[in-house]
């Protein structure tokens, strides 16, 4: 510190290379190629491509190649050419540097240290280049020692093949799919609902072919083509009704409680139509309502979500604004942006839109386990929050649905065959972001709030979730990427390439063969799921499963932190923060759900839980919290370092292994197999050394000091006001980046 009036000395030494040169590894000596995928087509490529690393404000990164095909943007640097150090967890479709094109979000261009959205035809190269992916990744790459051509090509062609309008068969899916070998895993046992069997093997299971049909009425799509080729509907429903409007204003049968109520969904009739066609319709409506509620035998209740749900235009603008949260380029972002963190996350509505979902879900719950009522699903389409509602009650009270397989098989029935527009809603064609919503993630997010809450009764984890979040750009499987079946089924012939004599064979998203090895499929079993015990006579049921509401964060009891700004601890105060403690405070609490739910709510709370029964949520305001594995993996500061939920499932899973060791030697010394229905426990060594994001956040190195500017370190110094004020309140309407 210098004494008053002295001036600062005069900078003696100057530095002629840029900070890029400092922490640099050497560019490649030796060729690195792509590792091109049956079908895949290197497009264009750069060389002396420099990569930031994102754990820091500084400039570290190494050189490397850029490519594209027409599969994916990949860099490649002497790393890639290595089998070394591989991790325990990994893709072998899309790797660590690998961004396929359906998961580019937006990419911009840096030029004198302006970003600028990049789309269409580009007069000026960008001396930077940031992709923001849809699974939140932030790629930057500095292309200021590339060769110019080099640069034109290679920002073109990304720009070109990741962000303008395709058409559907243009799709990577089909290239793959007319040159990949149809070895796929025979021993998928999810039910693809593709045949009539199907649906009546899945009518018997829920005992609902008492009262309900599978028809055949659509082969051929002569009712709909937004219909699947088989259905179920109440057996009194006529033929000639279906046919009546294109299976418009029909119950279609979701799913049947074991008390005889059932799940129903309608597409509803257009608002707009004249008088003549309105009173038609509506007569229509009123003759097929009398036709399946019968009181007091068959009671049903209607529930138009359309007015009891926010709209997809607004779950869209939620996630919108939710993700940005999420989109760091450095931490001096990351720290600039935390001292506002509540206010922010409250201001984009995401969590509460979650909420709001679970607690409809929880009311047809009631509906149909307490009051026997029929509860019959209405929709426009029936193809997006009927889903997403109709597959939340079968998990919370379908204990089969909570199964590996039975998970895989109700998206089968519910979203793929059930018609929700994949294309259309995660814009894979770059047609219509109008269009874009991110229903299929809304019902990942409300999953895992259970997955989270009641661990036990699940057989895959958070991690499967999360691969599956992930498994919606990967378009080498046709699961995510057409809108119905019948959309499917007429693009499914090879006309259109010389190579293809016969149709498609199109890959199923469910052989997780294809992307994972054995080893790391093990990550997708919960190695401590409540396996559903035989029946056996002799026992007495005395065992039952501890409720865990007293393990889970406080609501009230709690004494509030004096803190309302900046983490004084800043990792484990931000992860804590972060997953809900304080969320609760911004939650409207006006929206309280009626006596007779708050009483069905209070009531199966306060029993014990049976894992292989009901399962409700808990929805009061900090029990949503923000989905950490998918949301902050590729975050450094967010991450505990041998701390979090690893650090448990480490020491868990070593006894496990301990306890398998030993019942091989038993079953040795007796001469016996080990069953081959064991799940193969994965085998975390170092657990200390692991990020509580594991398995995606591997070794990352600690977070350093954020490089905040000094105004903002003067604020955070002055603690004695700062934690006298509330978290500041910034508008996300506008543009985050």
């Amino acid at each position: 510190m210098l004494g008053g009036g002295a001036r600062a000395a005069k900078p003696s030494f100057v530095s002629y290379i840029s900070p890029e040169e400092i922490h640099i590894k050497e560019p490649i000596e030796k060729e690195v190629n792509p590792r091109l995928l049956p079908g895949e087509l290197l497009l264009c490529e750069a060389s002396t491509v420099y990569k930031y690393m994102q754990e820091d404000g500084s400039n570290r990164g190494t050189y490397g190649k850029l490519v594209c095909t027409n599969f994916k943007i990949s860099f490649l640097d002497d790393d890639s050419a290595s089998d070394d150090n591989e991790p325990q967890f990994k893709n072998k479709i899309v790797g660590e540097n690998d961004i396929t094109l359906q998961c580019v979000d937006q990419i911009y261009g840096v030029y004198d240290e302006k970003k600028k959205l990049l789309t269409g035809q580009l007069r000026k190269y960008p001396e930077k280049l940031i992709i923001y992916c849809k699974d939140l990744r932030v790629f930057n790459f500095c292309l200021r020692y590339t060769k110019e051509e080099e640069v034109k090509r290679i920002v073109s062609g990304i720009v070109h093949h990741s962000q303008t309008p395709k058409l559907l068969k243009r799709l990577f899916l089909f290239s793959y799919a007319s040159a990949a070998p149809n070895n796929t895993d025979g021993r998928n046992q999810t039910v693809m609902f593709e045949t009539l069997e199907d649906w009546r093997d899945e009518l018997e299971r829920t005992k609902g072919n008492v009262k309900y049909k599978a028809v055949t009425i659509n082969e051929g799509y002569r009712v709909s083509e937004k219909l699947p080729l088989y259905f179920v509907v109440p057996i009194c429903i006529s033929e000639e009704s279906i046919l009546k409007f294109e299976g418009r204003g029909i119950p279609i049968w979701c799913w049947s409680c074991h008390n005889g109520a059932a799940l129903l969904k309608m597409s509803a009739f257009p608002k707009e139509q004249d008088d003549s066609t309105s009173q038609m319709q509506k007569a229509f409506l009123d003759g097929i309502y009398k036709t399946i509620s019968k009181p007091p035998y068959e009671l049903l209740k209607m529930d138009d979500l359309s007015s009891s749900l926010p709209s997809l235009q607004d779950i869209q603008t939620a996630y919108t604004r939710f993700k940005q949260l999420f989109l760091i380029d450095n931490s001096t972002d990351f720290w600039a942006t935390d001292v506002k963190w509540f206010s922010l996350l409250e201001s984009t509505n995401w969590l509460e839109i979650i909420r709001r979902v679970l607690k409809k879900a929880i009311e047809v719950a009631e509906c149909l386990e307490i009051q026997h009522t029929n509860v019959l699903l209405i929709e426009e389409s029936a193809t997006d929050l009927c889903c997403v509602i109709s597959s939340l009650v079968q998990v919370m009270m379908d204990s089969y649905s909570r199964t590996k397989s039975g998970f895989q098989s109700l998206i089968q029935k519910e979203w793929v065959i059930g018609g929700h527009g994949f294309l259309d809603r995660c814009n894979h064609l770059h047609k219509s972001e109008k269009e874009e919503a991110p229903v299929f993630l809304l019902l990942l997010n409300c999953v895992w709030q259970l997955v989270q809450q009641y661990p036990a009764a699940f057989e895959f984890t958070e991690t499967y979730l999360t691969v599956l979040s992930d498994s919606l750009y990967v378009p080498i499987f046709s699961t995510f990427f057409f809108n119905s079946q019948h959309q499917r089924d007429t693009n499914k012939s090879g006309e259109s390439l010389k190579t293809q004599s016969g149709p498609f064979r199109f890959l199923t998203v469910w052989d997780w063969s294809v992307q994972f090895d054995p080893k790391a499929q093990a990550f997708l079993n919960n190695p401590l799921y409540a396996e559903k015990p035989k029946p056996d006579k002799s026992q007495r049921k005395t065992a039952r499963f501890k409720h865990q509401r007293q393990l889970s964060l406080p609501l009230t009891q709690a004494k509030p932190s004096t803190k309302r700004g900046f983490f004084r601890e800043e990792t484990d105060h931000l992860i804590k923060n972060i997953l809900g403690k304080r969320i609760g405070k911004f939650i409207n609490s006006s929206d309280e759900p009626p006596n007779s739910l708050r009483e069905f709510y209070d009531s199966w709370h306060s029993k014990p839980v049976d894992y292989h029964g009901l399962l409700l949520p808990r929805i009061d305001g900090p029990e949503i919290k923000v989905w950490a594995q998918r949301y902050l993996r590729w975050i450094p500061e967010a991450q505990l370092h041998g701390g979090g939920t690893i650090a448990t499932a480490a020491k868990i899973l070593d006894l496990m292994e301990e306890v398998q060791s030993l019942q091989v030697k038993m079953d040795e010394e007796h001469s016996q197999a080990v069953s081959g229905d064991v799940h193969s426990v994965p085998v975390l060594r170092n657990s200390a050394r692991l990020s509580s994001l594991f398995p995606f956040a591997l070794l990352q190195r600690q977070s350093v000091k954020p490089a905040l500017p000094t105004s903002t370190w003067k604020d955070l110094e002055d603690e004695d006001d700062l934690v006298k004020r509330d978290d500041e309140f910034v508008d996300l309407s506008g543009d985050m980046l």
